[in-house]
């Protein structure tokens, strides 16, 4: 990641490069016992909002029949950790889901054999509102899992979901993002195993809503990111204790968050903030709105498209290592191949119609460079040039450049097969 924080140690604010405690870093070198033990039964029955619809009778009858050495020992039968493997107390239930009630359901963490596309569990909260009729308000899904970027739909789906423009850095060296209704935290390599050459980091995500709905009131934009931020962070943290690892992850500062990205007019000969990026005369009509992620995260995107929402062409800078294989199947097999560019990094790629990706072997890593058309982008009078590939050269020279991977220049086939 390329967030400012060093590899050699912790950064100003007590955190290392990955974002670990400066006190629990993920090279296992700190013990499992220095892990915050989990809270006293007994005090996670107080707090829970689920334990505190039992009735009082019944309780007391709990604690009489379990008698003055349960107490002491928190041995109360019935009771039950925390949604979420321990993690998702009733404060924090309240920062994402308010003041309602919360109906949970966890899977126990375990490595699924399948391969690539490994996966370890989830876990699922949703939030009622009372009434006449309760009805379902909001759910919270949570996922740990390796995004594939070969043999699966991660690399289309996960991208499109956990990569968006809207997504800005978790800060303090976290190794994650976070959007008003997605985030995601990678876990360290010394925990879950370095992954093979077709497949990605392990990561915790958490899914909130639709994906696409963020913008419409930014005052709730900040809110739900500050508490998604808090979240990612709680439940990572968990998932460390549940899969027997070592170290925390440090607490997320909401407060310093990047300012939400928003939609914002396009400029023809500047397309998503990158000089010389020209839009084709034919599309500019198709073309005039962009939302732009800053840089400093895994992933530096643009949208762009000219109805609301407007993401009708996607372009995507993947320069997190652990990340940068989710198009590796694009890469090998989405099209026409690309020659490896002359005098820079090697590296592979294709090209068809409406995607074109490379894959350049950098000096901290491979970085991912795409152009894609999510939706059919219409030229004036249904003519223009291939718009993928009238900007993907451009576009791969110039991100390449500003990360310091370069020269890069592509030289596309003439005809495409």
């Amino acid at each position: 990641m390329t967030d400012g924080t060093t590899a050699d140690g912790p950064a100003a604010d007590g955190t290392t490069a990955d974002g670990m405690a400066a006190d629990g870093t993920a090279d296992g070198t700190t013990p499992a016992e220095d892990v915050a033990p989990r809270p006293p039964l007994l005090k996670r029955l107080v707090r829970s909002r689920v334990a505190r619809a039992v009735t009082a009778a019944g309780l007391v009858g709990v604690l009489l029949g379990a008698g003055t050495v349960a107490w002491s020992t928190d041995t109360l039968p019935l009771l039950s950790p925390d949604p979420c493997w321990d993690t998702f107390d009733d404060a924090l239930a309240t920062r994402v889901f308010g003041d309602r009630r919360t109906v949970a359901e966890t899977q126990r963490l375990q490595m699924d054999p399948r391969g690539r596309a490994a996966s370890y569990g989830q876990c699922r909260v949703t939030s009622y509102q009372d009434g006449k009729k309760e009805r379902a308000v909001r759910q919270l899904t949570v996922r740990v899992h390796r995004p594939a970027g070969y043999g699966s739909r991660d690399n289309e789906v996960w991208p499109s979901e956990f990569l968006q423009a809207d997504m800005v850095p978790l800060g303090a060296g976290l190794p994650g993002m976070v959007s008003p209704s997605r985030a995601w935290l990678e876990l360290p390599e010394s925990c879950t195993g370095q992954p093979d050459i077709l497949s990605n980091s392990t990561v915790v995500d958490l899914a909130m809503g639709d994906a696409g709905d963020s913008g419409m009131a930014p005052e709730y934009d900040r809110k739900d990111r500050a508490a998604l931020s808090e979240a990612v962070v709680a439940v990572t943290n968990g998932v460390l204790r549940e899969l027997g690892c070592s170290g925390t992850y440090a607490a997320p500062a909401p407060d310093k968050l990047a300012a939400p990205v928003g939609w914002q007019d396009a400029k023809p000969d500047a397309l998503c903030g990158i000089e010389g990026l020209a839009v084709p005369a034919a599309y500019g009509h198709s073309l005039r709105r962009e939302r732009v992620s800053e840089g400093g995260g895994a992933a530096r995107t643009c949208e762009a498209g000219g109805t609301y929402p407007p993401g009708d062409l996607r372009l995507m800078t993947v320069v997190d290592p652990g990340l940068a294989r989710i198009h590796v199947r694009d890469a090998t097999h989405g099209g026409t191949r690309l020659s490896a560019a002359k005098g820079g990094p090697s590296g592979f790629g294709t090209l068809d119609v409406t995607r074109g990706v490379y894959v350049a072997q950098c000096q901290t890593g491979d970085v991912t460079f795409l152009v894609e058309e999510l939706k059919s982008v219409i030229g004036k009078k249904g003519k223009g040039p291939n718009l993928v590939r009238a900007l993907l050269p451009k576009y791969v020279e110039a991100e390449a450049e500003r990360i310091g991977c370069g020269p890069i220049r592509l030289t596309l086939p003439e005809v495409l097969e």
